[in-house]
């Protein structure tokens, strides 16, 4: 049973950027612990991120967090790079 989910859009300059993003944060993803489900994808320049959780609010607003910090950490990385 789902207590909480949220989807995220971010928006990037370009398809190239956003995928880039998207396999970045993908790792974490796969390793989320049961009752917690993250899923990234992307549609042209946006990253489109479903967070799904079973566990406490707190888990749930930690999760979002995080994925929203790598995200922007990797877009600011990418743009150096």
């Amino acid at each position: 049973m789902v207590k909480f989910e949220a989807e995220i859009k971010f928006k990037t300059v370009d398809k190239k950027m956003a995928k880039a993003i998207a396999l970045s944060v993908t790792p974490d993803n796969l390793t989320a612990p049961k009752g917690l489900k993250v899923k990234t994808k992307t549609k042209n320049e946006k990253i489109i991120s479903t967070v799904k959780c079973e566990k406490s609010f707190e888990t749930f607003l930690a999760t979002l967090d995080d994925l929203v910090a790598s995200l922007h950490l990797a877009e600011k990385i990418l743009k150096v790079v």
